[in-house]
């Protein structure tokens, strides 16, 4: 596939000729329940609960795609699927024209150093008993990299001047507990990028941290995005994905129901459900004034999918024809896909 568009379900358009770094099609991510011991005396049918459900998307070299939603959705599901940490029960996730799917633990092992994962909480992602040094070369000893000792100290410095922690001799030394929350990602991101990968999935990588160090750490992304990295970043802030990323996907209850470029379902979403994300946005011009729409209801339950558009119990735009049958992301009139009756 020579650009960034999967042909089933009319899923992901690119205008621009780009080979596709990351496509994943069709993927289907479920997790059984167990019955326990009642369950199975009485012969209770086998229960899953529907994670992702049948999503396709691109990702390119120098690209940062936002996969966005609430939680719950399956977005966190998504990437670790791509990262092989849970294996999907269905679909393709095809890294550098390789399917890894069906990939064992030791063919896996060197695509690991091209495939890095950034998690939420930087508190918890780095062992508070590792100095920064110790943090950064962990993951070259585990793969071997690196040579000798001076020769992996070398490139420990140099991860940490990328994340932009200068001088590094100011923090080789310091335990987690002795940074910022802002610092903390930055190590944590440093520790990634050691390896060199050219694929970095970020699972909500500023969430966790004070709206003051958010910008910082967005901006270090973006930064590294300009340098060639490829990013799937994984948040539930549309003004966020907006800013930074590339393309929007909005995800609902295991599927796609409206991706584009960003500006684009920034400026024109299609979907009720973007609408209603973006309705909460704050606005930049505290005197322009809007109401946000609050959506009905809870999120249905991920193991009994409602039938017909999945959305239709909270929609408010609802008619009796969504209820029974299941829209397919498809082009809309303003160019990007949504999956909705009503377009």
């Amino acid at each position: 596939m020579d650009t960034l568009s999967l042909t089933r379900h009319g899923a992901w358009h690119q205008t621009s000729l780009m080979k596709a770094l990351l496509e994943v099609e069709d993927l289907v991510v479920r997790y059984p329940i167990p019955r326990g011991i009642v369950g199975t005396v009485k012969r209770a049918p086998a229960q899953a609960v529907h994670a992702v459900d049948g999503i396709s998307f691109g990702l390119a070299a120098g690209e940062m795609v936002a996969l966005v939603g609430e939680s719950g959705c399956g977005k966190t599901s998504t990437a670790q699927a791509v990262m092989r940490l849970v294996d999907p029960e269905a679909g393709s996730i095809r890294f550098e024209g390789r399917d890894l799917t069906g990939l064992g633990v030791r063919a896996l092992r060197p695509l690991r150093r091209r495939i890095q994962m950034v998690y939420q909480d930087p508190y918890e992602s780095l062992d508070p008993r590792f100095r920064v040094r110790q943090a950064v070369e962990e993951p070259l000893a585990i793969h071997r990299l690196g040579g000798s000792r001076t020769e992996r100290e070398e490139r420990v410095r140099e991860a940490l001047e990328r994340v932009e922690l200068t001088p590094p001799e100011l923090f080789l030394e310091r335990y987690p507990h002795e940074l910022s929350g802002g610092q903390r990602q930055r190590v944590a991101i440093a520790a990634a990028l050691v390896l060199e990968p050219v694929l970095l999935v970020a699972d909500e990588p500023v969430s966790m941290l004070d709206v003051s160090v958010r910008a910082g750490v967005l901006s270090l992304l973006d930064s590294l995005k300009r340098q060639g990295l490829a990013i799937l970043m994984i948040t539930h802030d549309l003004s966020t994905a907006a800013r930074f990323a590339d393309r929007i996907a909005v995800m609902y209850l295991g599927r796609i129901v409206e991706e584009g470029p960003a500006v684009d379902v920034v400026r024109s979403p299609q979907h009720p459900y973007t609408r209603a994300l973006l309705s909460v946005v704050p606005r930049r011009d505290p005197r322009e004034r809007h109401t946000g729409q609050v959506l009905r209801g809870e999120t249905p339950d991920a193991v009994h999918i409602p039938s017909g558009c999945r959305f239709h119990p909270r929609c408010p735009l609802a008619f009796d024809t969504c209820r029974v049958e299941e829209p397919t992301l498809a082009p809309t009139p303003v160019g990007h896909d949504a999956a909705c009756l009503l377009i």
